[in-house]
């Protein structure tokens, strides 16, 4: 696929190309910017601002990684609601109006008729084959995002002076600890708020409560950019294991059966805002506290086959399509092989920048979803962000709490993106540093 690049363009060859660089022209100059580190310690300067396009050749248009991104389209490194596949996005388009010929768009269904039925089973259906989940737990399609589970797992596991362990490793553990005060005795065995959430912990080294009805983990830091790479183990025997894993879920196989709960806002990866997803061990289900609302209450939705009241109909024939898209892809073993590419090629761009860009999370625990970043100099953060709004990249922005850059770098991000971004990244490090 060949592309003429205009005036004051950039245009980003084909990473299987033989020069595998990166070629800036414009009317009377051509500089050739290897994509090794070695262009962080010598750029080229100038002060003529580029504006960048991609032209990655397509291989294979089934994949949502290699499908070219419209013209019309900016690419989205939102922490949430994240960017969407595209061909999901036309997909859903196409059947808007009337869904397979059945007179009626999905947002019109009865929840209870035939058509939504087979689109929420459908749904279910496929992300227990994609995560190969047992038929010991059950598929829970919710709402009230992840943080509504914050108080809805210690109340359906514990009774008000149960004792439960919590590993805080950025915000969001914070908060779930925070929450679960109020109904059980949570404990948090450690913080890394001290280190400003850059790191894990040795597992060997937590302080378990033997008697502790649950461990809690969040499997992937959205806003620190810390992920979990393996699992603790609960000390107690009878203990089970509880990830939020909101920003990192359906991006790479997981072995469910070390779960008790597995919990996930589905607008990062897996579809629109308004979706929550529970996969939970069956014999988890039925002991809720007495005071639990019927709507945080397990065993109503487990019962009701998640129709205990009106769902998120069009949100879950959103999160069908996706997981129809990640089968296709070839599942999540292929799935993280992308997301482990378009990872490396951005680390690999801060890490060489000569301190230009920094990464302040441990390299062993770096999230593949969301990339924080910061600027040596940090008065250029918010041109470095206007600038790249104009190149349609949008939502670079750090989040309030931390400042910064976080380029979230979900499953629906094209390999494009990534590489437009890094190519931008250099070429505004050689105009600044």
């Amino acid at each position: 696929m060949a592309m003429a690049a205009s005036s004051n363009s950039l245009l980003l060859k084909n990473p299987s190309h033989p020069s595998n660089g990166y070629s800036f022209k414009n009317s009377t100059t051509k500089i050739i910017f290897p994509s090794h580190n070695n262009y962080f310690s010598n750029p080229t300067r100038s002060n003529k601002p580029f504006s960048i396009t991609c032209a990655t050749q397509v291989q294979d248009r089934s994949t949502t990684n290699s499908t070219p991104q419209s013209q019309d389209r900016v690419f989205n490194f939102a922490a949430g609601p994240a960017t969407l596949p595209e061909n999901v996005l036309k997909k859903a388009e196409s059947e808007l109006y009337n869904w397979r010929g059945c007179g009626m768009s999905v947002m019109e269904m009865s929840h209870r008729g035939k058509d939504f039925v087979s689109i929420i089973e459908k749904a279910e259906s496929d992300l227990r084959t994609l995560l190969n989940i047992s038929s010991d737990y059950d598929v829970l399609f919710l709402q009230g995002g992840a943080t509504t589970q914050f108080a809805a797992i210690p109340l359906n596991l514990c009774n008000p002076n149960d004792s439960v362990d919590y590993v805080v490793t950025g915000s969001w553990g914070d908060k779930a600890f925070k929450e679960a005060q109020k109904y059980c005795k949570p404990n948090v065995i450690w913080s890394g708020k001290s280190e400003k959430y850059t790191k894990i912990p040795s597992f060997d080294d937590l302080e378990q409560n033997p008697d502790a009805k649950y461990l809690h983990i969040c499997a992937n830091e959205t806003i620190h950019g810390v992920e979990f790479k393996n699992y603790p183990t609960p000390k107690n025997r009878d203990g089970i294991l509880i990830a939020d894993m909101s920003s990192n879920f359906c991006s790479k196989p997981v072995d469910v059966s070390k779960f008790g709960i597995i919990y996930a806002g589905a607008q990062k990866n897996v579809g629109p805002s308004g979706v929550t997803i529970v996969i939970i061990r069956k014999d988890l289900i039925g002991n809720a506290q007495g005071i639990t609302p019927v709507m945080l209450d397990y065993k109503i939705h487990a019962d009701n086959k998640s129709l205990y009241n009106t769902p998120p109909c069009y949100g879950i024939y959103v999160c069908g399509l996706v997981f129809e898209d990640l089968l296709n892809q070839g599942g999540l073993e292929e799935v993280e092989k992308k997301n482990m590419k378009k990872a490396e090629i951005l680390y690999n761009a801060i890490d060489g920048s000569g301190g230009f860009y920094r990464c302040p999370v441990d390299k062993s625990v770096r999230s593949l979803m969301n990339v924080p970043f910061t600027l040596e100099k940090s008065e250029l953060e918010a041109e470095f962000i206007k600038e790249a709004t104009k190149e349609k990249m949008v939502q670079l922005k750090g989040h309030r709490s931390v400042g910064g850059m976080r380029a979230s770098i979900y499953n629906a991000m094209p390999l494009a993106g990534v590489e437009k971004l890094v190519a931008f990244m250099k070429d505004f490090q050689a105009r600044h540093a």
